[in-house]
């Protein structure tokens, strides 16, 4: 079979599903409800975009109650663009963005078929499609302004992207200027994605250490050179910015670094879902006092590393205890919402999680035609076992890389191999 016989019109169906189970779920069931911290920062960065502050936050969170993190710049201005940056977005999420969320996890199914096509087939194809529409996190995310309801199908796009940069064979290889294209290419989406969620981070330095395995110097050298030109002119500006320390992305990272290493951790979920964290984080600040959330960054990396260094014991039941929540969906992070919501987030990993572990077995050797979306998962794994899991953290990479290892499960042998061959010829 050809590249033709990728089931574009059940995609298409599975996509509308999708879109018309997001638009449902944040304008009609989703509606008038009171914003948590990371909403409530995003819209108010946009909204500065929007007036022409550039990227600051404007009055309604810098003269509110709570210092406010530093944050990627990327969904930020994906919000100014979607309407995120009128002044209402201080009481709620606007119905605008909401439906280009929703529009953009329809985009999700799409890109998620062609990856599961290029897999393994047809059949796997049809399976991923119809999971990623009806799957309960990825439908519910779209109603919330958080960055992992836009980064999912941008992290699918770019496992893609990497995918095929490293799977060329034959001509493709040893041609040094179309290889050169694909790894700049691939270094200039990566950047992106990471201007975007700076926990995609170690996705970085994973491909780095993936390229220097295979001794692709030159490929590497290219994603380098893709990925420096997107982070630099921000990285310079933070310099500016912090005073003269070296913030490559954003300055939320020490204090969740924190949140995950320090002696009253869980080993899941965030202060909102761990309220004892909050009070040894107010005892932490008075100990530093006239520091702002920014400045106490190194503070919060020097806390967790003392500690690690000094019961290093305690530090690995922590990592147990991460490792165990991981892949066992009953943290406090879960627990936070509606008994509704952790029935449904419980119920659907209960039915994936073996499903994938079925898929994986059956598709054997076929899922290394996928290596860029593999190594971006690996990497989100990393990032829960370095920092917390919890499920925010959890639905946009593994989500959807456990849903196409469960899309193998419907793998057609060796017609499916046909099939996924056409797929990386095109």
């Amino acid at each position: 079979m050809g590249a033709s016989s990728f089931p574009r019109k059940f995609v298409l169906a599975a996509a509308f599903v999708g879109l018309a189970a997001r638009l449902a779920f944040g304008l009609v069931y989703w509606q008038h409800e009171r914003m948590n911290r990371d909403e409530v920062e995003y819209l108010s960065l946009a909204r500065s975009l929007v007036a022409g502050h550039g990227y600051k936050y404007d009055e309604h969170v810098e003269k509110g109650p709570v210092e406010p993190f530093g944050r990627a710049p990327g969904y930020p201005v994906f919000l100014a663009l979607t309407g995120g940056g009128r002044a209402e977005s201080a009481q709620a999420v606007p119905t605008s963005v909401k439906i280009a969320q929703s529009a953009g996890g329809a985009f999700g199914v799409i890109v998620i078929a062609i990856a599961a096509f290029r897999m393994a087939g047809r059949r796997p194809a049809m399976a991923a499609a119809a999971m990623a529409a009806l799957f309960p996190p990825l439908i519910w995310i779209a109603g919330f302004a958080y960055s992992e309801s836009v980064f999912w199908p941008i992290g699918l796009a770019l496992g893609l992207l990497v995918s095929h940069m490293l799977e060329q064979h034959g001509p493709e290889r040893s041609d040094p200027k179309r290889m050169g294209r694909w790894a700049f290419l691939s270094g200039l989406a990566t950047g992106a994605a990471v201007m975007f969620r700076a926990a995609t981070s170690p996705f970085v330095g994973l491909l780095t250490l993936w390229l220097i395995w295979k001794r692709q110097w030159a490929t590497l050298a290219m994603v380098w050179v893709g990925l420096l030109i997107v982070l630099t002119p921000w990285t310079i500006r933070n310099y500016y910015h912090y005073d003269g320390r070296l913030v490559v992305i954003a300055s939320d990272g020490g204090v969740t670094f924190w949140t995950g290493n320090n002696p009253l951790a869980t080993g899941e979920g965030d202060m909102a879902a761990n309220p004892h964290l909050k009070y040894a984080n107010l005892e932490l600040k008075a100990r530093h006092p006239g520091l702002t959330e920014e400045q106490l960054e190194p503070v919060y990396y020097r806390e967790s590393l003392d500690w690690i260094r000094s019961h290093p014991l305690d530090w690995l039941v922590l990592m147990a205890k991460k490792a165990f929540y991981l892949v066992v969906p009953i943290g406090p992070s879960y627990r936070l919402h509606s008994t509704r919501y952790y029935i449904a987030s419980v119920l659907s990993l209960l039915v994936l999680v073996p499903l994938a572990c079925m898929g994986l077995v059956r598709l054997g050797s076929r899922r290394a035609r996928l290596t860029g979306m593999w190594l971006l998962a690996l990497a989100a794994i990393a990032t829960c076992l370095v920092f917390f899991p919890q499920e925010r953290f959890r639905i946009p990479v593994i989500d959807p890389a456990l849903i196409l290892l469960a899309s193998g499960f419907w793998y057609a042998g060796p017609r499916g191999d046909a099939e996924a061959a056409a797929a990386v010829a095109a």
